[in-house]
């Protein structure tokens, strides 16, 4: 081999065997929630009385939504005289006209509900929570995103597990108002229900540090005081406190079996902002923690899982140099006689691949008795975490390059039905030049494709499918949706639509 060849295959078997570590953490985390899946958490006590909890909305520019989320949140059964809801809205648009006109009409029905708006949206979605703190009452604070919509019962369920005074959070599962909408949603849907019932459950139960998830949780006021407050230097705030609490001392509990519904984004550009701000927010607060995390006197295993927790999002970076090697290593090792080498790529991809498959098919199990019809979604959720690459390396090297960017909150737009319709509505995001790479990317695999059906190279041709359709539909999607929603609703809204 040429001295070009040998570093394309060293690096390509990196790369695959750092991805392959990563993919048998996927098992261990399975492991760990089969092992402890019957210690289901109950509240140490029952609290005498109860006590005042504030219930803290943070909108930005939600005209679609803001209505239902007020309205559904003071539906929440509670006593009145120890309920207080504050509106923090720092919208530019209707929304602000939407989100006053709701909160009248509730405070006429002797609902303790406020509206607070900031022109200024220094911190963004954690200022806001910041600047209602201030003036909050409760000694509990509950939080709900604008796509939210809260059971009535959610508090009744939640407040009892504060009778233990070390308990700092109590962490609902998100459930999905919308997920049979499209292909899309529908795999969003599997992806969340994962990383609560086997990451969450599993981490939780195990004694693992595990993060609040921005919205459907509540507070106990004095852990985020005690813990250093809202701070906006990343753009997962809620990650970065999640941790800095737990450094502290505080314990969380999560809770697989209260479920608070919510939209997911329909629209494959919104979906990728919200990916792209996950994955630079769990970098940033990796930056900013794992050095402090790693120096404490924490138990190894929490150490190592803090690690893996953080750091996941190396992953994609990774992924963009595999998909580049992969078609040279290829040719490289069918010229030299690929059968042997192919006793390590094979097992390794498969490591990188099986445990994600593995992963999710665990979960749906657990969740659903018709779980065995899910599976045929494993191979779109694969490719569309495939195609998710390009998005969130751009995201992982903007943090680990300290660029600064603003909180891009997902679009939501009151989609519930397959028969509701997000084209002509605001809010629309668009990518330019990142759906032509990921395009470019799936034509370079159906290249690839074409030549290991013509040279016989069958072995790898199910790893280069996934790779193709994830690329070809993470970048048409992205291009079509843009242009199908090219249009928003020019009309105004009228106060009789308000």
């Amino acid at each position: 081999m040429t001295p070009v060849e040998t570093l394309i295959l060293a690096t390509y078997f990196f790369v695959l065997v750092i991805l392959a570590i990563y993919g048998w953490h996927r098992y261990y985390l399975v492991y760990l929630y089969m092992k402890n899946k019957h210690l289901k958490p109950v509240p140490l006590g029952t609290l005498e009385t109860l006590p005042r909890v504030t219930i803290q909305l943070p909108i930005y520019n939600e005209m679609y939504v803001a209505d239902r989320l007020i309205d559904a949140v003071c539906l929440i059964d509670y006593p009145r005289e120890l309920l207080e809801i504050q509106v923090l809205d720092d919208s530019t648009d209707e929304t602000t006209k939407v989100a006053e006109r709701a909160v009248r009409r509730n405070a006429d029905e002797g609902i303790d509900i406020k509206y607070i708006h900031r022109t200024d949206r220094t911190g963004y979605k954690a200022g806001a929570l910041e600047a209602g703190l201030k003036v909050a009452t409760g000694e509990f604070v509950a939080i709900f995103d604008a796509d939210f919509l809260p059971t009535t019962d959610f508090l009744q369920r939640t407040i009892q597990y504060f009778s233990d005074p070390k308990v700092a959070l109590v962490q609902a599962r998100w459930g999905h108002i919308n997920q049979d909408y499209s292909l899309l949603t529908k795999i969003q849907s599997i992806l969340l229900d994962a990383h609560f019932i086997l990451e969450h459950g599993g981490r939780n139960r195990a004694g693992l540090f595990f993060n609040f998830n921005g919205t459907a949780g509540i507070w106990r006021r004095e852990t985020i005081a005690d813990a250093g407050g809202w701070q906006h230097d990343t753009l997962t705030e809620d990650l970065d406190l999640s941790y800095r609490a737990q450094l502290k001392g505080w314990k969380f509990v999560f809770l697989p079996d209260l479920i608070a519904p919510a939209e997911v984004p329909v629209e494959m550009n919104s979906f990728k902002s919200q990916q792209h701000r996950w994955a630079k927010g769990s970098i940033q607060t990796c930056r900013k923690l794992l050095p402090r995390i790693l120096r404490s006197d924490l138990p190894f295993h929490v150490k190592a899982e803090a690690f893996f927790h953080l750091s996941a999002n190396f992953n994609y970076p990774l992924m963009c140099v595999l998909s580049v090697l992969m078609a040279p290593s290829m040719v490289i090792r069918y010229n030299m006689g690929w059968y042997e080498m192919l006793l390590i790529d094979v097992p390794l991809f498969f490591a990188a691949t099986a445990s994600v498959a593995n992963f999710y098919m665990v979960c749906q199990r657990e969740l659903h008795e018709d779980w065995m019809s899910r599976l045929k979604y494993l191979p779109f959720l694969m490719s569309i975490g495939i195609g998710l690459a390009v998005n969130n390396t751009k995201a992982v090297f903007e943090a680990m390059l300290n660029k600064e960017s603003e909180f891009a909150r997902t679009p939501k737009y009151h989609i519930e039905n397959n028969s509701d319709e997000w084209i002509g509505k605001k809010y629309r995001q668009s990518f330019v030049v990142q759906p032509v790479i990921e395009l470019a990317l799936g034509l370079y695999f159906t290249a690839t494709v074409f030549y290991a059906l013509a040279n016989g190279i069958y072995g790898t041709l199910p790893f280069l499918v996934l790779f193709q359709v994830g690329f070809l539909y993470t970048g048409l999607l992205s291009i079509i949706q843009q242009f199908a929603g090219e249009t928003p609703v020019l009309k105004p809204i009228t106060e009789d639509e308000l």
